[in-house]
């Protein structure tokens, strides 16, 4: 019986490497595809913040030191890559008798929400 396993990772390459390994250590894979999720390919940020950069502004005097932050929203194209997050799915179909020893590799190679269906 033909099955498919999926899981979630936080970047294409770390989905390549799973999908790497598995191919290799386990028997009875047949594909092994990846999926892109475009609505995730904003800057990461922290509880529904958004990305500013911020501009000091310092003021000296003998005595004491002012200093203000001005912040203002950046645009998407300059946020460099390493700083984007892009979730992927890995999407693996297999033989029912390799579904234990996918579930593992993946859960190894840092998957989340991995899921079967035969």
């Amino acid at each position: 019986m033909i099955s498919r396993v999926t899981a979630d990772f936080e970047n294409p390459e770390l989905a390549e490497l799973a999908m790497k390994r598995v191919r290799e250590s386990v028997q009875y894979v047949y594909s092994a595809k990846m999926m892109y999720h475009r609505i995730s390919d904003g800057p990461v940020t922290k509880s529904r913040g958004s990305a500013f950069s911020l501009i000091p502004a310092y003021y000296s005097t003998h005595d004491n030191q002012l200093t203000n932050v001005i912040g203002e929203p950046v645009p998407n194209e300059l946020i460099p890559p390493a700083h984007k997050r892009t979730r992927t799915t890995a999407c693996i179909v297999c033989g029912s008798a390799a579904v234990d020893d996918i579930i593992s590799v993946l859960n190894a190679m840092g998957g989340t929400n991995i899921r079967f269906a035969s």
